[in-house]
């Protein structure tokens, strides 16, 4: 599963009053799921939505959906994105106190657990909960807004955490978020990243979601071979 490379987009950059049309071309460009990213105000400085928006998304498409909580205590509402249709959720080192615990009770509501670290969170901090993630997220920009320029100084700690996995024989993706384009995927990928978020960068092609989705595929499977 980790050696698939998957393109997901970030919703962020959709016109959120019809979003049910983009989330429909984001399916027919080839995407293979798509990423809602929850933003309290007070973790990160921006406000986006929350479980409701997401819930009635759900009818528009039948991709897989991941939560990208960066909000604070996300284990008071983790069964609310559930309920909302998402298949995996996705919450913050940085963001819950007992991180083991949340992890588990995302994987006992039924669905996959992942956990994000952002770019000055050590990959120490998550050494000892990886038996209870089905992903682990990079973030490769500081939380908070899209359209941010990509820090590639993270290659370095994806390579490092790839060769964690390894060494302890879990086959665990890993994900990149943040200013992920062509001119940044090939690094990411080198480094060990398979499931790319993209937002920005995807829905700014003059040729189309299409043509966007397929090059970045295209780009990454080149520089994963």
């Amino acid at each position: 599963m980790a050696a698939d490379i998957k393109i997901v987009p970030s919703v962020l950059p959709c016109d959120f009053g019809a979003l049910g049309a983009d989330l429909e071309r984001l399916e027919d460009a080839g995407v293979d799921k798509i990423q809602f990213d929850v933003m309290d105000g007070h973790f990160v400085p921006n406000l986006t939505f929350g479980q409701d928006i997401i819930a009635s998304a759900r009818k528009y498409t039948s991709l897989p959906f991941e939560a990208h909580l960066m909000i604070y205590a996300p284990e008071s509402t983790l069964e609310r994105y559930v309920e909302a249709g998402c298949d995996l959720i996705i919450v913050h080192a940085e963001a819950t106190t007992h991180l083991h615990r949340t992890l588990n009770q995302i994987r006992g509501l039924g669905v996959h657990s992942a956990v994000a670290l952002n770019p000055a969170t050590p990959i120490s901090s998550i050494e000892y909960v990886l038996d209870s993630c089905d992903m682990i997220l990079i973030m490769t920009v500081n939380p908070g807004f899209g359209g941010q320029a990509y820090i590639q100084e993270m290659e370095p700690k994806i390579v490092a955490l790839k060769s964690l996995l390894k060494a302890r024989n879990l086959d665990i993706p890993i994900e990149v978020d943040g200013g992920i384009s062509p001119k940044t995927v090939a690094g990411a990928v080198k480094a060990g990243a398979t499931h790319l978020v993209s937002g920005s960068s995807i829905f700014s092609l003059p040729s189309g979601l299409k043509a966007a989705v397929a090059e970045l595929r295209e780009l990454a499977e080149a520089a994963m071979s």
